[in-house]
């Protein structure tokens, strides 16, 4: 009894004198290097510009210069929509068309089509490549302001508890002697101008924001929708003309067969084909006009007339027919709020733009600062579970004091 007492004994003062390890080794976590990021802005490299680290979903071209909407692609099926029936009265119509007329007259016809294409064309660009009337956003929310009482909303915006300030979500402004509501973008943090909305497909708050049109993958706002009436009323007519031009292609086939109009379509079937055409199109095209002057008589935009702003209340916008026509086609456009090829300096870049390293596309330092702290997050559970598996190491080994009492209780 006594000699396997003394070998257990000297079993556990072996343990005690030896090391063990209290920690297990946690994988380690991946680290990022600053220094490996490309950096913006650098000594060697040419400070970026504006266009480059724009936090909208536009896509720029030439520098800079142009600026499309996301959908820009849509552009390409508008022009073939446009240019693939005009090529084929081009080959097929105008020759007949130049034999009806006198020599002068026909060719006018003709150069007249190409003439009023290639306006439809640069129409179509002014729309679509320029800025709409985007509003710059803001770096960081506006400071806290001394509100008026009578302008604060009941709705509130968001803001943590031991803020001292919360951003009313909404207030009121006076516009030509009739209050009008105006929201605060959590996107842009900004308050919207009157007649301001955001964007949801570009991304952006647009002044007088119209609406977005898919045809020419853009927004329609402040500076852009007299060149987009311009282009459906000139696209309006051009269907017109090419229907007119090809109805007296067939009554000039008629006239020379004396034949039926079934006749006259199947020897020219580029000439019924085109009526049938423009017919269809000319009334989406048509119809889309006479919507945007009743709009533009009335001085709503597409957006107000769909949410029904102005049913029951005076639209404080309305300078009356005449003024809104002149407000539209005579006023000046303002220029853009945005110098996107404005050169960035490293303080400006500091404050509101990092870059990602792995995406090779600018975000935002808010973003940035969300990676690093489930990095610190990451290393945080790392070490709060290597001290628990420790601590169970440690509470798992039998202490010395227990084991003497163990030893006395059996001798």
């Amino acid at each position: 009894m006594h000699v396997w007492v003394g070998e257990y004994y000297g079993h556990l003062c072996l343990l005690s004198k030896t090391k063990m390890p209290l920690t297990v080794n946690s994988p380690t976590l991946p680290t990022h290097n600053h220094l490996d990021k490309p950096q913006i802005g650098g000594s060697d490299d040419p400070p970026p510009r504006l266009y480059q680290l724009w936090k909208g979903r536009n896509k720029f071209m030439f520098g800079g210069r142009l600026i499309f909407g996301p959908d820009y692609k849509s552009l390409f099926l508008t022009m073939s929509l446009i240019l693939a029936p005009l090529i084929l009265f081009w080959t097929f119509v105008a020759k007949g068309l130049i034999v009806s007329f006198p020599p002068r007259w026909g060719l006018f016809i003709v150069s007249l089509s190409f003439i009023f294409t290639a306006y439809i064309m640069i129409l179509l660009f002014m729309t679509s490549g320029r800025d709409p009337g985007i509003i710059p956003r803001n770096s960081q929310p506006p400071e806290n302001e001394d509100y008026d009482s009578s302008n604060l909303s009941t709705e509130w915006g968001t803001g943590s508890q031991n803020s001292s300030f919360i951003i009313p979500l909404t207030k009121n402004i006076m516009v030509n002697g009739i209050f009008v509501k105006v929201k605060y973008c959590q996107t842009c943090m900004l308050y919207r101008p009157p007649r301001c909305s955001h964007c949801s497909i570009c991304n952006n708050c647009v002044e007088r924001f119209d609406h977005h049109c898919p045809w020419v993958g853009q927004c329609i706002g402040k500076r852009n929708y007299r060149y987009f009436f311009m282009f459906v009323s000139s696209t309006s007519l051009l269907c017109l003309f090419v229907l007119a031009s090809c109805s007296i292609n067939i009554n000039r086939i008629m006239n020379e067969n004396n034949c039926s109009i079934w006749m006259a379509m199947q020897e020219s079937p580029a000439s019924g084909f085109l009526i049938m055409y423009t017919f269809v199109v000319g009334w989406f095209v048509g119809g889309l006009t006479a919507f945007h002057l009743y709009l533009i008589a009335t001085n709503q935009t597409t957006y107000e007339n769909f949410r029904y702003q102005y049913d029951q209340k005076l639209n404080p916008y309305n300078l009356g027919c005449c003024g809104n026509f002149k407000e539209v086609f005579c006023a000046k456009i303002p220029n853009s709020r945005n110098n996107f090829r404005e050169k960035k300096s490293k303080e400006n870049l500091s404050a509101g733009f990092n870059v990602s390293p792995y995406l090779g596309r600018t975000v935002s330092a808010e973003t940035t600062s969300k990676s690093v702290e489930m990095e610190k997050r990451q290393s945080v559970d790392a070490d709060e579970i290597e001290v628990v598996i420790s601590n169970h190491h440690v509470e798992s080994l039998p202490r010395q004091d227990d084991l003497e009492e163990r030893q006395e209780m059996r001798v």
